[in-house]
């Protein structure tokens, strides 16, 4: 199974464009990530780490409180903060 076709095919049937974008404020400056570049990098974690990528996805499809807007959002999140954080050890 090729999982980011997986995750692709769920933003696809439920109306979600993978190049929608979502905007985060790091200390003052505005970084953008496409949901499709989510995807992607999540995607060179280990298989275990993408099974758990896309079974989450899949979870927010069914919670109505989270849903796929903010499931990206949190990836989102992480992906930065971990960003940052090997940027900040590399001082």
């Amino acid at each position: 199974m090729d999982i980011a076709k997986e995750c692709r095919k769920i933003l696809r049937e439920a109306g979600v464009n993978s190049q929608s974008h979502i905007d985060f404020d790091v200390n003052g400056e505005v970084m953008t990530l496409t949901l499709e570049y989510i995807i992607d990098a999540y995607m060179q974690a280990s298989k275990e780490s993408q099974l758990v990528f896309y079974a989450a996805l899949q979870k927010s499809l069914d919670t109505k409180e989270m849903g796929i807007e903010k499931f990206f959002e949190g990836m989102g999140q992480l992906l930065l903060m971990s960003h940052l954080s090997e940027k900040f050890e590399g001082l």
